[in-house]
């Protein structure tokens, strides 16, 4: 049995002790007390900003999502705001959303009343919205900021906290430090400003949002289709889609943007039709993997749909499954789903004679070359960011700005995907829209998404991605992933498969002008490379792989060789 430290004993007894911190979070400690291992983990750091925010497991403990560290990051966000926004007329306002996950409303209005509670108006949703309405109603309302609650399609026992800026989008490193810095300085929770939620509303500091905004994100999506006219004429009657909201927050706002353009054959799947925080039906609520659609895959047999859509429970991420040549219904890998939607879109655009000289499309380091290479064919720019939505919605904003390119899409290799001006974050309503759409434009040519995909690889290449992960949780798990980086950064390889490692680029100097970040990409003679890069929201240390081939057959037997050599040495 693992003895508690000395800092974790006196954190315990601190938590114990203090007046502002419930009797029923006090008991959960006490009935912990014959398990030292897990009262190590929820006390052995205090759970840190990832990738924009809070992410953990909830429970009692500094290590943990509770109101008690919601209330202390939004104390410091609240800090964080009105020093930079502190001097504009009227009371600085952020706007905040949450999911469907345990505690979600809780935590969403223990954000609100702090925020309060320093002056600074909250606009609360009353139910649960999606992200990326987050993010567009924080443009849309001319917010100073946002924030949502929610842990993406992490397990049930997660919830997270994403924070993001003026501009709608996440923040980015040098504001998260910022925040950072300000949370450090609430030393306990008696620091933690709050109102009761009486008051902020009297004073007008609570505000309640509604079916306006609603109908404004609805119509802000439903303006990028390209192709509108023709799904409401004839498309849109003759093309069939299942859609699970996996038990998220996707099930409104897809059904009513897929309505909105002319859809009308359009079936949920009832088992998972309904929010849930346990996901009850699905071991993942990941639209990534196979096993997520396994009642849409039942559903669209039954019925003969033509595409099948899922979004995860926040619906900033978006998987299809389409019929392949056998007709079984096949999981389109994220990196796929976005080269279809580049090549529909460009094209699209340049029938009608609306695409842009200056068109940008915005990818990360760890996604396809294939989209960036159709881009390039219509005559696009294309740029990469590291990984994580924040920096492709930062360059948005700054090209925006400087008018030197026209944003036409921005995408990621873990099904986010953003077309359009109207939010800085991805957006699974639109992408949903987005892949309905091509998949019943070219059905009017008799072709399905598939048969779509193979001309794309017959044209400009057989590109083939994979993704591994080792899940390493704990103290123990930090310093293994910590130690799996240092290996590879001190002793990179000089061939795998028989072939050189051209190029090893350690993304933790600060390359091609982008942010210092704890990646390592290996850049192989033929073309083909890989990535490390720890997870900046789960215990995990991830592993891309991406190769260029002949033919279908022989990118993938490159991949599957690429991976095992590869993993070999990572599980070593």
């Amino acid at each position: 049995m693992t003895l508690l430290s000395e800092q974790t004993k006196d954190q315990i007894q601190e938590w114990l002790q203090d007046e502002h911190i419930d009797e029923a979070t006090k008991q959960e400690l006490r009935d912990l007390q014959n398990e030292p291992n897990e009262l190590e983990d929820r006390f052995y750091k205090d759970l840190e900003f990832g990738t924009g925010g809070l992410r953990g497991i909830i429970g009692a403990g500094s290590n943990r999502m509770n109101r008690y560290t919601v209330g202390k990051a939004t104390q410091g966000f609240a800090q964080y705001i009105l020093a930079k926004h502190g001097e504009v007329e009227g009371n600085p306002s952020v706007v905040i959303a949450h999911d469907s996950r345990h505690y979600s409303p809780e935590f969403a209005l223990e954000a609100a009343l702090v925020l309060a509670g320093n002056g600074i108006v909250a606009k609360l949703f009353p139910s649960l919205r999606t992200t990326p309405q987050l993010s567009f109603s924080v443009r849309d309302l001319g917010a100073t900021g946002g924030i949502v609650v929610t842990a993406s399609h992490n397990p049930p026992e997660y919830n997270g906290y994403k924070v993001y800026n003026d501009q709608g989008g996440q923040l980015i490193p040098q504001e998260a430090e910022q925040v950072i810095n300000y949370i450090q300085e609430v030393e306990d929770f008696s620091a933690v400003k709050r109102l009761d939620q009486a008051t902020a509303e009297a004073q007008g500091l609570l505000e309640w949002l509604g079916e306006s905004d609603d109908e404004a994100f609805i119509r802000a999506v439903a303006e990028t289709s390209v192709n509108a006219e023709l799904i409401r004429s004839t498309l849109g009657r003759d093309f069939t889609v299942v859609y699970t909201p996996l038990h998220g927050t996707g099930n409104l706002p897809v059904r009513r943007v897929l309505e909105s353009v002319g859809f009308t054959d359009v079936h949920v799947v009832p088992e998972q039709e309904q929010p849930d925080a346990e996901f009850s039906t699905v071991k993942s609520p990941n639209p990534e993997e196979r096993e997520a659609f396994t009642l849409a895959i039942e559903l669209g047999q039954k019925i003969g749909a033509d595409i099948l859509i899922g979004t995860d429970p926040d619906c900033d991420r978006m998987g299809a499954v389409v019929k392949n040549k056998s007709g079984k219904y096949e999981v389109l890998s994220g990196n796929q789903s976005g080269a279809i939607m580049i090549h529909y879109l460009l094209s699209q655009l340049k029938e009608a004679g609306q695409l842009p000289d200056n068109g940008l499309v915005i990818k990360t380091i760890v996604t396809s070359e294939m989209g960036a290479t159709i881009a390039k064919h219509y005559g696009a720019e294309v740029i990469n960011t590291l990984t994580g939505f924040k920096y492709i919605g930062e360059k948005m904003t700054q090209y925006e700005q400087s008018g030197e390119y026209t944003y036409l899409f921005g995408y990621e290799e873990s099904y986010g995907y953003l077309a359009g001006n109207y939010a800085r974050d991805k957006d699974a309503v639109l992408a949903s829209l987005l892949i309905a759409e091509a998949g019943a434009y070219y059905k009017a040519q008799g072709k399905t998404l598939y048969d779509v995909l193979q001309e794309l690889y017959e044209q400009f290449g057989y590109f083939q991605e994979s993704l591994e992960s080792r899940t390493l949780k704990g103290k123990d798990g930090v310093a293994q992933i910590q130690a799996k980086m240092t290996d590879w950064r001190s002793q990179p390889p000089q061939e795998v498969m028989g072939v050189r490692v051209q190029q090893v680029l350690d993304y933790s100097l600060g390359l091609n002008g982008l942010p210092q970040e704890n990646v390592l990409k290996f850049m192989l003679e033929d073309g083909s490379w890989f990535c490390l890069r720890p997870s900046g929201t789960e215990p995990k240390i991830k592993v891309y792989f991406a190769v260029r081939g002949d033919s279908l057959s022989d990118a993938q037997e490159r991949i599957t060789s690429l991976a095992s050599e590869v993993m070999a040495r990572v599980d070593a």
